[in-house]
């Protein structure tokens, strides 16, 4: 099936954020769009208002006419769908042409420059910065995103004069190995999804594969002092990055008032007082390597310096929804130890002089189980925390697995305390006057309840 020749796209879990990426593509093709998600959200309503055809039922007399012939009916999956979906059953039982998400991407930028950024974390604000980097600048880019860009409001970017394209490269289920980089980031590799990969070895292994499929004559960045080893086929380039070390990497870093301002060092030139448009101290090694490949790709010094300056972030990255003197709320995608501990760590040295309280809603039960005492030593770096139940997402509980496991872990210095997410408005409200910083931390549903919780503290400014 050549994309060219199909008339209709099928999604089944088309509000994922990936997902709705390709959602927004083929609807931007002139394409017949619909799908299935399991529960409405904001991002749903855009996508219906946009011209998708979506329904929450899980029933084959859902899908509309238009998605009933298998010549011209192309059906994309993310792999949380689960197994007996009686919707995939329909779509298998009945001949259909069906994908991954990566797959579809691996094959509509076959003929582009794909410029993939790959790691544990990191890859949706450096993917987001890259693209937002280029498509300002006069060598452009489109893109498909793991997240919304807050400057284009949108996890899709489309280009009528680039042949580049960013693509943020997912490791789940193995997805990213469908890619074949020009350009391929590694921002980090520490072991996650182990339930798919089943030890630290397997996980380490498909990067190495990841870096096996960029073409001749592309290049690998990679953060300094990453366990992956490249295998790198003959005429690809490969570099270094970090935040002090690396071929590329920051002088000069001046952090202080809200603000950060570095100076960017690469093997071919040295650009001066470049501030960064979130400043988060993470966003320093993301930002050199978003740097670096647009620089690579073309764009000019005081182009990158001025992308760098109006990058508005991602959303749930480091977004910010208070920045007071008297109180500061963000919210952040954090799911894994290693970003927690990265969050910390930038909040510490954003707020110096004051109490750092987080709520956190750990993700899945299979990583809970697998990574809960390394949770708790990355909650143990914030002054307060608050800990909710944990969000199942795609998965059925685990006998034993509770947040209780982390709970029980985090040191005694801390002040803590746990609630169910169906109570955290009332804890909030309950405990406003005591909040300096709050930093919410998850990729579960807890995010639905910032915006209620921003305006209980805004009380406090009145």
């Amino acid at each position: 099936m050549e994309l060219k020749d199909i008339k209709s796209v099928y999604f089944l879990g088309a509000g994922g954020i990936g997902m709705s990426a390709l959602v927004r593509y083929f609807l931007s093709e002139n394409k017949f769009v619909a799908g299935y998600d399991r529960t409405p959200s904001e991002l749903t309503e855009r996508l219906i208002a946009e011209g998708a055809h979506l329904h929450f039922e899980e029933e084959p007399q859902s899908i509309p006419d238009e998605c009933r012939d298998k010549d011209n009916t192309l059906v994309i999956y993310t792999p949380a769908i689960p197994q007996g979906h009686k919707e995939w059953e329909y779509f298998k039982a009945n001949g259909f042409v069906i994908k991954k998400r990566a797959e579809v991407l691996g094959i509509i930028t076959r003929h582009k420059k794909g410029l993939c950024i790959a790691g544990t974390h990191g890859k949706t604000t450096t993917s987001t910065m890259t693209a937002h980097l280029l498509h300002q600048s006069h060598v452009d880019c489109a893109a498909f995103l793991g997240g919304i860009s807050k400057n284009y409001k949108s996890n899709l970017i489309l280009s009528d004069k680039s042949d580049l394209v960013v693509i943020e490269a997912d490791e789940y289920d193995r997805s990213f190995l469908h890619l074949s980089p020009q350009i391929a980031v590694i921002t980090s590799a520490d072991p996650d999804h182990l339930d798919i990969y089943g030890n630290r070895e397997n996980y380490l292994e498909a990067f190495a594969q990841f870096t096996e499929n960029i073409r001749e004559g592309g290049t690998l960045i990679i953060h300094e002092g990453l366990d992956v080893v490249p295998r790198l086929q003959p005429g690809v380039n490969s570099y270094t990055y970090g935040r002090d070390k690396g071929d590329f990497h920051a002088q000069n870093i001046r952090i202080g008032n809200g603000r950060i301002i570095i100076d960017y060092v690469s093997p071919w030139q040295k650009i001066d007082d470049i501030e960064l448009g979130v400043p988060v101290s993470i966003n320093i090694e993301n930002g050199i390597a978003a740097m670096a490949v647009a620089e690579m790709c073309g764009a000019t010094a005081k182009e990158i310096a001025d992308g760098m300056k109006s990058f508005a972030g991602a959303d749930r990255r480091f977004d910010f929804h208070i920045k007071e003197e008297s109180i500061t709320l963000l919210s952040d995608y954090a799911h894994h130890p290693d970003e927690i501990k990265a969050c910390a760590r930038s909040m510490k040295e954003l707020y110096r002089d004051r109490k750092i309280s987080v709520i956190f809603q750990p993700h899945l039960y299979s990583r809970t189980n697998d990574f809960y005492k390394e949770f708790a030593a990355s909650l143990s770096l914030f002054d307060e925390v608050i800990l909710l139940d944990i969000y199942p997402a795609r998965e059925q509980p685990i006998e034993g697995v509770t947040s209780k496991l982390i709970y029980d872990l985090i040191e005694s210095n801390v002040k803590k305390s746990m609630c169910s997410r169906a109570q955290i408005i009332q804890e909030v409200e309950k405990r406003k006057n005591d909040f300096d910083v709050l930093v919410t931390l998850g990729a579960g549903d807890l995010d639905n309840d910032v915006p209620a919780i921003a305006e209980i503290l805004k009380t406090r400014l009145c």
